[in-house]
């Protein structure tokens, strides 16, 4: 079946996968960083992991905060996201505009990209439906791929978060070809030949 269920149905698959992969992502956040996230259930995890953390991360930042501001910056296209985030005073919410496609809560369209473009971000953290070794990451809608696309585009690394029943599989859009991408972090679960290939593209592949 090729449908696409709803985000809330989704979020029960690979659940225990899905929160290792978060904690091991967000050990790849400095504090005072810009974090791009977009919508999905692995980033939605990620956000959670973002939020509960009490400082610690990488050492090297390239914003660091000071004192008494946000610990972290986080943009994204995300609803379900941002209603998280935004009571949490240590992390400082920006929110793309568009249009709100009820499946994902994903926020797309010319809106959504205008705020992109006008933003720089230290990572971006994407979720995917396919991550192919020739294709790259993809996704089933056009339009959440454009938008994943510009995430990636206006981001200086880009951490890609996908469980393990990702890594060969092909969807209909593509957000990007694996050149731009720095990291795959996904569960013990990967297929070894998965995983080489990834490394064999030059992509550092984390199993969480």
């Amino acid at each position: 079946v090729s449908y696409e269920l709803p985000l809330r149905y989704k979020s029960s698959r690979h659940a225990s996968e899905k929160q290792r992969i978060a904690a091991a992502a967000v050990e790849l956040v400095g504090d005072g960083e810009v974090v791009g996230l977009n919508g999905g259930t692995t980033t939605t995890e990620v956000a959670r992991a973002l939020a509960l953390r009490s400082g610690g991360g990488r050492q090297e930042t390239s914003a660091p905060a000071d004192a008494t501001g946000p610990l972290l910056t986080v943009v994204t296209n995300a609803l379900n996201i941002a209603g998280e985030l935004a009571v949490r005073p240590q992390i400082k919410l920006v929110v793309t505009g568009g249009v709100a496609r009820p499946q994902t809560y994903e926020l797309v369209g010319p809106l959504a990209a205008g705020v992109l473009k006008e933003v720089v971000l230290d990572v971006a953290v994407l979720g995917a439906d396919g991550l192919d070794p020739r294709l790259g990451v993809m996704t089933r809608q056009e339009d959440e791929a454009g938008i994943s696309r510009l995430f990636a585009e206006r981001a200086q690394r880009v951490v890609v978060v996908a469980d393990s029943s990702k890594l060969g599989r092909r969807a209909f859009a593509r957000i990007c070809g694996l050149e731009a991408v720095d990291t795959v972090v996904t569960d013990a679960g990967a297929p070894a030949d998965a995983v080489a290939r990834l490394q064999d593209a030059g992509i550092e592949v984390i199993r969480a």
